[in-house]
């Protein structure tokens, strides 16, 4: 009572909301505000990941060992996540646009994303060689025994060669070609039929590079008409990334694991 009447005396008044009870209303809407803030940024970086549906565009190198080879690769060209990490590896798997002979970048995307625009990749496996010879000195000893009737005339100047039936090539066609000073080119494919459109890997060669690097790569039919081109562009490619022999320890086991999808 007294101190009712001490406050309507001196007109103060009581204020309606304190200030502990604004403390905590500035103190909730800051936090709400960087709440999101952060949501906003993970959901930026989320699209950016979805949108690279595991892709990279970093050109950060990484240094690959393969049996007795090291190699130095730009992350962007390498196609699977799990494989972009330095040190030793079974096999690598590349993927590179043709004809600028490049990886992964948001300016290229659709070449790499859209199927439609896939016939201007070209697809590397590098493994550890398990054959001596590879598929230009494999024509004579081994392919030559698997052919049918007479050679014929193939695409872009290339000779074309049919499998008996049973050999595991039934539907392949091997094309060759002279090489003036080297073993004749060679490469399988799977040639559309009539009213067919060609894959983005229906054809598909493997080189040896390095002291002991099996190189397997696939393409597509429609390009065929810069096999020369491809087959040089590749060599260089590839000798331009090892770096020296590997420093990495490597298993006999995990040598002999190293595997060739082709014969």
């Amino acid at each position: 009572m007294n101190a009712t009447r001490t406050a309507n005396e001196t007109g103060e008044q009581v204020p309606l909301i304190s200030q502990r009870f604004l403390a905590i209303l500035t103190a909730a809407i800051t936090a709400l505000a960087l709440l999101s803030l952060a949501i906003s940024l993970l959901g930026h970086r989320l699209g950016e990941r979805w949108s690279l549906a595991g892709h990279s565009d970093s050109t950060e190198p990484f240094e690959v060992s393969i049996g007795l080879d090291r190699l130095r690769i730009p992350g962007n060209t390498i196609r699977f996540e799990e494989q972009r990490k330095t040190g030793a590896s079974e096999r690598l798997d590349l993927f590179l646009l043709w004809p600028q002979m490049t990886g992964y970048s948001r300016e290229n995307r659709r070449h790499f994303d859209d199927l439609a625009q896939a016939g201007s990749l070209i697809f590397l496996q590098l493994s550890q060689s398990t054959m001596s010879r590879d598929m230009s000195g494999r024509v004579e000893p081994i392919y030559s025994h698997l052919f049918t009737g007479a050679q014929e005339s193939g695409p872009s100047g290339l000779s074309l060669h049919r499998f008996k039936a049973g050999t595991g090539y039934d539907r392949e066609v091997l094309l060759t070609a002279p090489r003036p000073g080297r073993p004749d080119y060679a490469v399988r494919c799977l040639l559309p039929g009539p009213g067919d459109l060609p894959s983005s890997s229906d054809c598909q060669r493997d080189i040896h590079a390095g002291r002991d690097l099996t190189v397997l790569y696939r393409f597509s039919s429609e390009l065929l008409s810069d096999w020369q081109q491809i087959d040089l562009a590749i060599e260089a490619y590839i000798r331009a990334r090892i770096v020296t022999a590997s420093p990495f320890p490597i298993s006999p086991m995990q040598g002999n694991s190293a595997r060739n999808d082709s014969l």
